[in-house]
């Protein structure tokens, strides 16, 4: 794993390559984009049916990370539309749009599948069929709708995931590939800003002053795996290291002095659950595979309002 880890760091060497720029590091290829270099993936050679592939692998990755529920068969595509139309109450009208958004995206994945199976007789279709264009519009529809669907966890909507399998559609598989990798090193840029403002906070507190190696070997396992694929073989080494890495994290143990004060030990275990809301917020956004912007500013704010209290209280230097 130690090699592996030089692979997401910045090549200051070499001064930032230009992204897309590639390169062997440690044995892998990798891709550099912002300032991160990237387990590089070659992208299919054209077709509908790699765009298929691609598009069923995305369906699949959405209804995993957001909220129960809402995984609407495309033939339930005019139901779900009624009650979304139907419904009044606010918190629940978000619920049916986010039913209707997954009918959409189920109703475009089933479209896209005539389409394939029909090339695959013969049948040409362009562009401009009528399949096509319906297949567009509920992709569409369903990336407008799908900014009120929750993360999985309750947290902010995830629509950056509703809008991938769009760009699948109207975007060279090539394009969509390299647009992955700007998101990739977006989420792992907000990987860091996490992982350094939770040492920074904690360890201005004793208690934590033990901390900094558990977060960075956090923030780096999460970084490897936000840039690698569930299908490479490698994932059998990265998502152990992660979860282990994370467990750790989960598993320090604050240490206090005796002569600690209430107030100290009240903010100490603010500061471990302060812990806990960083782990898993830096999980989400590994496996999201994007970044999480509202959380994250949310997380920072906290940050900042848990530093403030720690200097109140005398304990920072």
């Amino acid at each position: 794993m130690k090699a592996e880890q030089n692979v997401h760091h910045l090549d200051t060497a070499l001064h930032d390559p230009e992204n897309g720029t590639l390169r062997e590091i440690d044995g892998k290829e990798c891709i550099f984009f912002d300032g991160y270099w990237i387990r590089y993936y070659a992208p299919p050679d054209e077709s509908l049916a790699a765009k298929k592939k691609l598009l069923d692998a995305l369906t699949r990755r959405t209804f995993h990370h957001t909220e129960a529920g809402i995984n609407t068969p495309g033939g339930k595509l005019e139901l779900a539309r009624q009650a979304y139309n139907e419904e009044t109450d606010p918190a629940r009208k978000r619920v049916n749009a986010a039913m209707l958004a997954g009918a959409l995206f189920n109703r475009a994945t089933d479209l896209f599948t005539t389409i394939v199976e029909l090339e695959e007789t013969g049948v040409k279709v362009s562009q401009n069929n009528e399949l096509m264009q319906q297949c567009s519009s509920c992709f569409q529809e369903a990336l407008e709708l799908g900014k009120l669907v929750k993360h999985h966890s309750g947290h902010e909507g995830v629509d950056e995931l509703w809008g991938e399998p769009l760009k699948v559609f109207t975007l060279p598989i090539a394009d969509f590939y390299q647009s992955r990798y700007v998101k990739i090193a977006q989420t792992m840029r907000d990987i860091d800003k996490i992982c350094e403002r939770m040492n920074k906070v904690l360890t201005e507190i004793y208690a934590f002053e033990k901390i900094t190696p558990l977060i960075d070997e956090f923030a780096e396992t999460a970084k490897l795996e936000s840039g690698t694929m569930k299908s490479d073989e490698i994932n059998f080494k990265i998502w152990p290291a992660f979860v282990a890495a994370g467990e750790k994290l989960l598993a320090f143990e604050s240490e206090l002095a005796p002569e600690a004060s209430a107030e100290v030990e009240r903010h100490v275990r603010k500061g471990m659950r302060l812990l806990i809301e960083g782990k898993n917020l830096v999980g989400y956004i590994a496996g999201l595979r994007v970044p999480m912007p509202k959380s994250t500013k949310e997380y920072l704010a906290i940050c900042d309002s848990f530093s403030e209290k720690t200097k109140m209280l005398g304990l920072k230097p």
